[in-house]
């Protein structure tokens, strides 16, 4: 692997001629030790990339490679089966991550919570709420860790006791930005950072644009918080329609200039976020924190019992309309509401009107 890094730690040339490089040469050892007239005839390099393919060849790079396991980072390059396959899907992956903690699980389904670093009180509490309920619903949070929403829906996330995951724009070994750094380091315990960029690298500007795609690429669904008309939130809203991910933004004060970026998403199309309980339902996810007692009291339930709260969801339903989806009188439907009550699997939030819980 202290050759792949190498390879990764080429500046100047681009992640997909670093794969075509790869692919023809078989490994990155090969590359090392090409003769430069050889390298030359392949055509995949210009010639200031062939100069630096063979100009860096005497740095320690033995030495960069032992520190950055010492420090507890993961090398993950494109072809290791430990590669998100969501990222390796994008028109434009990394040719490898850095990792410091976990990479999110591929099986379960991630939303990333982005929105103004300098938010409102209200933005503030909802990216809170949204990355606790989230996260208590089995939802991995992602996010890039940065000041305001994206560390507020982390937070959030952490609170949920969930997983959550920040892509940086910089190295993995640099806390960015500063304030955040017991987020940083519960992040690593409780999820993980991840970039694309080396170790030791700096948080430029013009890294940030780049990191966006990462977070867009590794979520299902993008959730804007709060956004100016230009903001960053709104290239990784972008970057997340390219991919064909789905997009909600969240509605604030007309006035407001941190809404006006969300109100435009939603004039573009993008769905409103209402509630998180809504939007678990609308994306067909339960929430788990309570799943295996659930399952443990469904086992326990009569047949006509689990009809009745396979029809329950987080929109209210009253008796009249579970009895004609049940095909099961009223007086039926209600008897076996309260047992679901009594097992804390379903609420009466107003009178005869019953939700799944």
């Amino acid at each position: 692997m202290m050759y792949e890094y190498w390879l990764a730690s080429l500046y100047g040339i681009s992640a997909g001629k670093k794969r075509l490089l790869r692919e023809k040469f078989k490994s990155a050892e090969e590359i090392y030790n090409i003769e430069e007239r050889e390298l030359r005839a392949t055509g995949i390099l210009k010639e200031k990339e062939v100069q630096t393919v063979t100009g860096v060849k005497e740095k320690d790079i033995r030495a960069e490679y032992v520190r950055m396991g010492e420090q507890g980072i993961s090398f993950v390059p494109y072809f290791s089966e430990k590669y998100p396959k969501r990222v390796k899907r994008i028109q434009n992956p990394p040719y490898a991550l850095y990792v410091k903690g976990k990479l999110p699980k591929e099986e379960k389904t991630s939303a990333a919570i982005v929105g103004a670093r300098r938010c409102t009180n209200y933005g503030e509490e909802m990216a809170l709420q949204y990355g606790e309920k989230l996260a208590k619903a089995g939802v991995q949070i992602i996010s890039g860790m940065a000041r305001g929403i994206d560390g507020f829906g982390q937070r959030g996330a952490l609170n949920g006791n969930g997983r959550t995951y920040g892509v940086l724009g910089c190295g993995v070994d640099i806390c960015y930005p500063r304030e955040n750094f017991g987020l940083y380091m519960d992040l690593q315990r409780e999820g993980g950072i991840i970039s694309e960029q080396i170790p030791g690298t700096k948080p430029l500007p013009g890294y940030f644009p780049a990191r966006n795609r990462i977070i867009s690429a590794l979520s299902d669904v993008v959730l804007v918080i709060e956004a100016k008309e230009r903001s960053g939130s709104l290239i990784t809203a972008d970057m997340a329609l390219e991919q064909g991910k789905d997009v909600y933004a969240l509605p604030g004060p007309a006035a407001s200039p941190l809404s006006q970026g969300c109100h435009r998403l939603i004039q573009q199309g993008a769905g409103i976020l209402i509630s998180p309980e809504d939007l678990l339902d609308e994306m067909d996810i339960k929430c788990l924190k309570d799943l295996q007692i659930i399952n443990k009291n469904k086992k326990k339930l009569e047949t006509t019992e689990n009809l009745v709260y396979s029809c329950l969801g987080f929109t209210p339903k009253d008796i009249d309309c579970l009895s004609k989806e049940t095909h099961l009188s009223a007086r039926e439907v209600l008897e076996h509401l309260i047992t679901l009550e009594l097992q804390g699997m379903a609420k009466e939030i107003s009178k005869n009107y019953y939700v799944r819980i």
